[in-house]
C-alpha cells in the first residue's frame, strides 16, 4: 500500500496515518487489517471531530521502518516485542524521539517446526540443519531460539544455534520448508504459517515460545515516537479506540473477522473456516494487555542485545496503556 503523506498534527484536515508492519500482514496483524478494512480509525477520528485515514505499509525488514518512524514518514510502527525493545533502547535517552509502545495486538506463540525426523529437541540440531528466522539475532524468533538454546545447552550458550539461522520472511520460509528444494529444514513460524506447515506430512513441532517463556507472551504491538505521540493526542486516542474495537470484534465474532481477513488475500491458502479455527485457538489471545515483555527485556539486557534495562514493562509504554495490568 502506498505511504501517502506523512502525518504531522491531528488538527490537519484529511490526515493520512501510515503504520508500518515489518514482517507482512499475517494473522498476528489481524487487528490492524480489521482497522483498515472497516475504516475504524476514520470512525473514531470523526467522533473526535477530525478526519483521518489509516494505511498499512509493509516493510520487508525492520531497519527501514525504524528509519521512517524517526523521520516522521510513518506515524506508528508495528512488529514483534523485541523490535520495540531494540527501538526503545536506541532512543530512550532522547526526549523527543524516544520510542514507546501504544498498545499490544495479541499474545500468540511462535512454533519451531522441522522436517528433520531426527530432531526432537533443539539439542538435536546439527551443522547440517538450517533454521529460518525473520531476522538474525534481534527478531522475536531469533531471541526465542537463543532463550531455548540457553535452556538446552546451559549458561553462555545463547548463541549456540546462531550459525544455523537464515534470515527469511515467513511466506518464503514456509515455501522452502515444504517444497524440500532448499537447505531450509526448520522454521520458527508465526500464525498462520506454523499451522499450515504442521498440516503437511513430515513436518513436526519441536517447541513453542510459550514453553520457552513459561506462558503466554505478547507477540506483536504498535509503537511510536514521543514527538508524534505528544503532537497528535487526539489521533492516538482515536487509534487506541479503533484498535480496541477491532480486538472486540475478533473476540466476539471470529467468523466475521475471518471473512475480513480472507477478503484481503493475506492468507490465500486458507479457507474462512480454517482462519476462524486459528482465531479461536485458546493459545491465541486477542488482547491489549502486555504479557512477559519484561522477560524478553531481562534476557536481551543480560545477553547484550539491549544496553539499558527498563525499570518495568510500563516504562516501555505511553500513558495510554500504563493503567492496564500486565508485565
Amino acid at each position: 500500500m502506498t505511504a501517502g503523506k506523512a502525518p504531522t498534527s491531528d488538527t490537519q484536515h484529511g490526515l493520512v496515518l501510515v503504520i508500518g508492519a515489518s514482517t507482512g500482514l499475517g494473522l498476528s496483524y489481524l487487528p490492524l487489517t480489521i482497522m483498515e478494512k472497516n475504516k475504524l480509525l476514520e470512525k473514531h477520528a470523526a467522533a473526535l471531530g477530525f478526519n483521518a485515514t489509516l494505511q498499512v505499509k509493509h516493510y520487508p525488514t525492520a531497519a527501514p521502518m525504524y528509519d521512517d518512524l524517526l523521520s516522521g514518514k510513518i506515524g506508528f510502527a508495528g512488529g514483534g516485542v523485541t523490535q520495540l525493545l531494540t527501538s526503545w533502547d536506541k532512543t530512550h535517552a532522547d526526549p523527543i524521539l524516544e520510542v514507546k509502545g501504544i498498545a499490544t495486538l495479541n499474545a500468540m506463540p511462535l512454533y519451531l517446526v522441522t522436517s528433520n525426523t531426527k530432531v526432537k529437541t533443539v539439542a538435536d540440531f546439527t551443522s547440517k540443519d538450517k533454521i529460518a528466522v525473520v531476522a538474525v539475532r534481534t527478531s522475536i524468533e531469533a531471541v526465542m531460539l537463543s532463550m531455548a538454546a540457553e535452556k538446552a545447552f546451559g549458561s553462555g550458550q545463547t548463541n549456540k544455534l546462531d550459525p544455523l539461522t537464515v534470515a527469511m520472511g515467513h511466506p518464503e520460509a514456509m515455501k522452502d520448508l515444504l517444497n524440500g528444494e532448499s537447505n531450509i529444514d526448520a522454521h520458527i513460524a508465526s500464525s498462520p504459517y506454523m499451522y499450515e506447515e504442521l498440516a503437511k506430512p513430515g513436518i513436526h513441532k519441536v517447541l513453542d515460545s510459550y514453553e520457552v517463556l513459561g506462558g503466554p507472551h505478547t507477540h506483536n504491538l504498535v509503537w511510536t515516537t514521543t514527538k508524534f505521540h505528544d503532537t497528535n493526542p487526539k489521533l492516538v486516542e482515536a487509534f487506541v479506540a479503533a484498535l480496541q474495537e477491532a480486538l472486540d470484534l475478533i473476540k466476539s465474532d471470529p467468523a466475521r473477522a475471518a471473512a475480513i481477513d480472507l477478503k484481503t488475500g493475506n492468507d490465500k491458502s486458507l479457507s474462512a473456516a480454517q482462519i476462524e479455527e486459528i482465531i479461536r485457538k485458546p493459545e491465541n489471545h486477542w488482547t491489549e494487555i502486555p504479557l512477559r515483555i519484561r522477560d524478553f527485556a531481562t534476557f536481551m539486557y543480560r545477553t547484550g542485545l539491549i544496553s539499558t534495562m527498563p525499570l518495568d514493562s510500563h516504562e516501555l509504554f505511553f500513558n495510554d496503556v500504563k493503567n492496564l495490568p500486565g508485565n
